[in-house]
């Protein structure tokens, strides 16, 4: 990319979804899914890599252009340089459990680049970002729900 693609570059996210041994339904939505976030302009892919992991441990990391059975999957990774180093690779993977498979995703926020590239503009800079896993906020909900229910 040169000076001023980068300029215009959105933010950056990552993700790993873990899929447990014995519970691993393939049925190609996600690819679907991620497909349409692609074609409708919300996200870029940057990278994205597959890591399995054995019952002994033993860590295997395929890029998508390395996979053959993941159909248009492997032609929507932008031409960008790989960012994930094996350093990170295997930082991942230490997370992950014995017997699964994880999908890890690099992506542009295409939606929020134009706000983004006025903040670099005006001398801003991301100094914090952060998620809030949709568990956290269910468990929250749930327990506003039995507050109200037991009014304390």
């Amino acid at each position: 990319m040169n000076e001023h693609e980068l300029s215009e570059l959105g933010p950056v996210d990552f993700l790993v979804i873990e899929f447990p041994a014995g519970q691993q339904n393939f049925s190609g939505e996600i690819v679907e899914e991620l497909i349409r976030l692609v074609d409708a302009g919300t996200i870029r892919v940057i990278d994205a890599i597959i890591l399995t992991k054995d019952d002994d441990g033993v860590i295997d990391a395929a890029e998508l252009s390395d996979t053959t059975d993941l159909g248009a999957l492997v032609e929507i990774e932008a031409e960008l340089a790989e960012l994930l180093a094996a350093d990170d690779v295997a930082q991942l993977a230490n997370a992950m459990d014995p017997g699964s498979v994880a999908g890890v995703l690099v992506y542009e926020n295409l939606w929020a680049a134009p706000f983004a590239s006025a903040a670099r503009r005006a001398g801003g800079q991301l100094i914090a970002n952060g998620r809030i896993p949709i568990q956290a906020i269910v468990a929250s909900l749930a327990a506003d729900a039995e507050l109200e229910t037991t009014g304390a």
